[in-house]
């Protein structure tokens, strides 16, 4: 039984794996843009299209797995994944790889508002800290592997290779994965289809808002999301099967749990944002060990989540979840202080990094652990599309907040700029960590 659980899990790991090891298509950009002469300005929207595409589907999606079968839902994702990719691989022009790009981010959705429902399925419920442990640990192995991967096949085959070659990956969960749940024990609900457009377009125009500088399409984006929030909140408190229970948001701890999620996913962002520039710029470390070192984050996840879902059984989850906001912003605070004239340079980075994606790992897990108890079981599917949509909402205000930080502090210079940004960073990390004990009590 053991054994047959473990081989399920990996297989979910492998199926899950195809979306964090979107990190691959980073690496590609270069060659993107060379090969359909695009200003590197416009290699963003490769980006966008896919990120607002997931994110805004993913508690829809979440509910529709609670209704109609995880599984069946992580099963129709990969499927769905295998035909994107091989798409984004074979576009012809810019715009065509743009459009497969979103229907990729729908893909993506599917899987991940699906897995860490089937993941935590895997295990007793007393052990469920320990399956959001192994769930958090695999997302960190894909995130780890795409630029590594990314940059070898790039190398060889050009930046298609990015995309098909997580297809056989999918194809291979889809093949093996077999006797996932297919269907709910309960009566198959109706989905909310008008909270459900409502959402996803409102979360589109708010995460589109955050990348958007210019005064004249910002007002109308956030015309467009505060009208489609406002009706979503409308609607959702007269439905008789809301999408998501609004009223878990009346109490205060849960509420600041999830907006110290987006706090802590947006400081950490300053690892992926600015730390390779550092590499290339102020280290004499060869290429591939710049990358190798840049993975030191996502191995300090590996690391730490399989201990987070142990220490679960032990500790309370929002004082776990303190602790990893904490580490993880002394680790952007440590990095915030390195120079290049140290003679142990490298060794303080590697540090710092292991360090800082520790805490993030133990950050997560507690998080997700949290969002799971508060909300029903039949509703494990919103709760996994709700951890993972403020962990995204996070990133995207990471890259535009950040970015204007830096460039605040860029008449300084690089190094000083760099120095802020990071302890400016670390200090958001460990006030959302200080907010979240200051609840004293869990959600």
């Amino acid at each position: 039984m053991r054994g047959r659980r473990h081989l399920r899990l990996a297989l979910l790991g492998l199926g899950t794996a195809i979306v964090p090891l979107d990190t691959a298509v980073n690496i590609a950009f270069p060659d993107i843009t060379g090969s359909f002469r695009l200003p590197i300005a416009m290699i963003q929207w490769v980006v966008i299209a896919y990120l607002l595409t997931y994110a805004s589907l993913l508690l829809a999606f979440g509910r529709i797995g609670d209704s109609y079968g995880h599984g069946r839902i992580f099963r129709l994702g990969l499927s769905w994944s295998v035909i994107a990719f091989l798409l984004c691989a074979a576009a012809p022009t810019y715009d065509w790889l743009l459009f497969f790009r979103f229907l990729q981010g729908i893909g993506a959705a599917f899987v991940i508002s699906a897995s860490p429902a089937l993941v935590t399925g895997l295990y007793p419920e007393e052990r469920r800290g320990r399956a959001l442990g192994a769930f958090t640990m695999m997302f960190a192995i894909g995130s780890a592997a795409g630029p590594l991967l990314g940059g070898a096949l790039v190398a060889h085959w050009g930046w298609p290779a990015v995309f098909w070659f997580r297809a056989p990956l999918a194809l291979l969960s889809v093949v093996f994965l077999r006797g996932l749940p297919a269907a709910p024990r309960r009566v198959a609900e109706p989905l909310d289809v008008p909270g459900a457009f409502l959402l996803a377009f409102g979360l589109a125009a708010l995460l589109l808002l955050l990348n958007e500088r210019r005064l004249l399409w910002a007002l109308p984006l956030l015309s467009a999301a505060l009208f489609a929030l406002s009706g979503f909140v409308f609607w959702e408190r007269r439905v008789s099967r809301p999408i998501v229970d609004l009223d878990l948001f009346r109490n205060r701890a849960f509420l600041f749990l999830n907006l110290a999620s987006a706090v802590v996913n947006l400081a950490a962002f300053a690892v992926l944002l600015f730390v390779p520039y550092y590499l290339v710029r102020l280290t004499r470390l060869p290429l591939a060990v710049s990358g190798a070192v840049l993975a030191a984050s996502f191995l300090g996840m590996m690391l730490s989540s399989p201990l987070a879902g142990v220490l679960l059984e032990r500790i309370a989850a929002h004082r776990l979840a303190a602790l990893g906001a904490g580490l993880g912003g002394l680790g952007l605070i440590l990095m915030g202080s390195l120079s290049p004239s140290l003679s142990f340079e490298w060794a303080a980075i590697l540090a710092s990094l292991l360090l800082q994606g520790a805490g993030l790992g133990l950050f997560q897990v507690a998080y997700m652990e949290v969002v799971m108890r508060a909300l029903p079981r039949a509703d494990r599917g919103v709760a996994g599309g709700l951890s993972m949509l403020t962990r995204t909402i996070g990133i995207v205000l990471g890259a535009t907040l950040l970015s204007l930080l830096f460039h605040a502090f860029a008449q300084e210079g690089f190094l000083a700029a760099f120095h802020a940004t990071f302890r400016l960073a670390g200090a958001l990390s460990a006030a959302a960590a200080t907010l979240i004990l200051l609840r004293g009590r869990e959600s």
